[in-house]
């Protein structure tokens, strides 16, 4: 493994609608990026040793409790970067406390901009494409439960997939 990425995979069915909306404005990623909340972004992990990646990943999780992801509406970085997401309009904050826990010790990196949870659904469409996914998905509302977070790793084919899962086994309010 190489370059890894940790995220919160959306579950169907709301997966497989997003995917599909990917799809439908023309991002050549819709099918080989999964639906996901990101928690570190793809990140090069050659120099460090698998054992040691494993044993940081799960200590985070056992730290960590479930929690709820309430997922509604859209929302755009547009004009600094041409991408449309679905919100984390509950949920932020537990996103926020596991991915600055995950980016800690040996995964500690900068982060290009502010980490901001989200689901992105069009990412350098054409505009009047990432109109569409704004007002297309604007109605979501979906509550996914969350237990758990995934280590990703790139395939031969440019597909990320999950490769590991870290079960949140920590207890609400500590």
């Amino acid at each position: 493994m190489s370059v890894l990425g940790i995220a919160i995979p959306i579950p169907d069915p709301l997966g497989t609608l997003l995917t599909e909306w990917r799809s439908k404005v023309g991002d050549q990623l819709a099918q080989l990026i999964p639906p996901h909340v990101t928690l570190l972004p793809p990140t090069d992990v050659s120099g460090m040793a698998a054992q040691e990646l494993h044993q940081h990943l799960g200590t985070v999780a056992a730290r960590h409790a479930p929690f709820r992801l309430h997922l509604a509406g859209t929302g755009s970085f547009r004009p600094v970067s041409q991408v449309v997401f679905v919100n984390v309009a509950d949920g932020i904050s537990a996103c926020e406390l596991l991915a600055g826990d995950i980016r800690s010790g040996l995964l500690s990196r900068p982060l290009t901009f502010p980490y901001h949870p989200h689901v992105t659904i069009a990412h350098d469409v054409p505009p009047d494409m990432l109109d569409l996914a704004y007002d297309g998905l604007l109605n979501v509302d979906e509550r996914v439960q969350v237990d758990a977070f995934c280590a990703f790793e790139r395939d031969l084919s440019g597909r990320w997939v999950p490769v590991t899962r870290y079960p949140l086994q920590g207890t609400a309010g500590g």
